[in-house]
């Protein structure tokens, strides 16, 4: 069974949207409150607080707040968790001290299992029906349908959507993707978004430069901002309606363009992978590579092209790939671009010559072979993947289906957590339990 994520659009009613929003406010008061607790403990009295404490304490906190009785249980426990991966987060380093959240920061609440909700749907509309809220129209369409496992409901410029956690067959999985049996090579740039090799051809497919085409309107929409009253938090300082209104039109265009740029490249992936079970691409880091320039005289040519990089979405084509081919069982292989450098290399002999970026033709100065850079660079990777490259050559055997760039660290779930509590449920040999106190 694997899991797949839907997300549908709800539709509630004006009643039902308060009763929503208010949900939201307590659930963000819960998470304040939760974080507000570890701080204190810890300066006050030098107490570590872990989830298991602040869990135990949710039914006194319960008869003191009797508003939080008429929210599930389960759904109060994932904010605690979520309290507790953020400190995870910060105790590994891989983000900031957690902060209190105002209500504009805390877009929702989780439901982790089945309690609490329902589902009245086949993959196509329907209805979602939540506990002391009542039935929700909802709209989308779900690519394969399966058994609901969770529900994060969120709420995103001003509209509400539920992201449903499905678990899927793996039967009808490997019935929705039909894919071939070839290999091909990929090459991703910010002129042309892929370039691409199976050996006896080869293409590129031009990068559609969403975010370039709509910026001198984003400019425009933003420049009527600047003379509207814009909120100061701060100095407790509210937005003007003109602002508002001003900024809802920018935010409304950088959303078309962000939905247009998933939904191309959803479009371009599949048609790779129908034809397709192995694909070889560079390892990119892309973080470091639109990383700001902070010395030089070229500062503005950097920022262009990180928006150049940004907007192709390199990211989301290689996590798109990687997912979709695990999907029909097939190999996602990297090639380690510090040690082969693909564009610097010649497919034919395997020389290799600095090349700038306003280079866009490769010609060997040992061999004489001409080709488009970028297609070049695909041939590199697609002979190197048959271990037919003069001087460097892999195995399959370091491809399989994660990246074999740095993982990022595990922080918690609550399977992990189960796992903990089943532990501490089962004394140890001549032991005797003793009751924990809640003061």
């Amino acid at each position: 069974m694997a899991l797949r994520r839907a997300t549908f659009r709800l539709y509630p009613t004006q009643k039902t949207n308060e009763i929503l929003h208010y949900h939201r406010k307590l659930h963000k008061d819960l998470y304040n409150a939760a974080v507000y607790h570890r701080k204190t403990e810890y300066q006050k009295f030098c107490k570590s607080i872990k989830y298991l404490d602040q869990q135990n304490c949710l039914p006194a906190f319960k008869d003191q707040w009797t508003e939080y009785k008429h929210i599930n249980s389960q759904a109060l426990q994932a904010t605690l968790k979520r309290v507790d991966f953020a400190f995870n987060r910060f105790f590994t380093g891989l983000a900031k001290y957690p902060k209190l959240k105002s209500i504009r920061h805390y877009s929702g609440w989780t439901y982790p299992s089945g309690t609490g909700w329902k589902v009245h749907s086949i993959g196509d509309n329907g209805y979602l029906e939540l506990a002391k809220i009542g039935q929700i129209q909802m709209r989308g369409k779900a690519r394969l349908w399966g058994n609901p496992k969770t529900c994060d409901l969120v709420y995103r410029h001003g509209k509400w959507y539920a992201s449903l956690a499905l678990e899927v067959d793996d039967e009808l999985l490997k019935k929705s993707r039909q894919t071939n049996t070839g290999k091909i090579a990929i090459d991703l740039g910010c002129k042309d978004a892929i370039a691409w090799t199976n050996g006896d051809e080869n293409g590129l497919i031009e990068a559609p430069r969403f975010l370039r085409k709509a910026e001198q309107q984003i400019k425009k929409l933003s420049k009527s901002k600047r003379r509207k009253q814009s909120p100061n938090y701060k100095k407790r300082q509210k937005a003007s309606r003109r602002w508002k209104k001003a900024q809802s039109k920018v935010s409304k265009l950088c959303r078309q363009v962000a939905n247009s740029r998933q939904n191309w490249v959803h479009q371009v992936t599949t048609q790779i992978i129908s034809g397709n079970s192995m694909v070889v691409t560079e390892e990119l880091e892309v973080k470091k590579m639109t990383s700001k320039a902070k010395t030089g005289k070229r500062k503005k040519q950097k920022a262009g092209l990180n928006k150049s990089i940004l907007d192709v979405g390199m990211g989301m084509i290689r996590s798109a790939l990687k997912y979709k081919l695990q999907d029909v069982q097939g190999v996602f292989l990297e090639v380690p671009t510090k040690k082969v450098k693909p564009s610097q290399t010649c497919p034919k002999c395997g020389h290799q010559e600095q090349k700038n970026l306003d280079q866009r033709v490769h010609i060997c100065a040992n061999c004489g072979y001409t080709q488009q850079r970028d297609i070049a660079a695909a041939e590199v990777m697609l002979v190197w993947s048959q271990n037919q490259l003069p001087g460097l050559g892999t195995s399959l055997a370091d491809a399989d289906g994660s990246s074999s760039t740095k993982k990022r660290r595990a922080t918690g779930s609550l399977r992990q957590l189960s796992q903990v509590k089943r532990q501490k449920s089962q004394p140890a040999a001549g032991d005797v339990e003793t009751p924990v106190s809640t003061k």
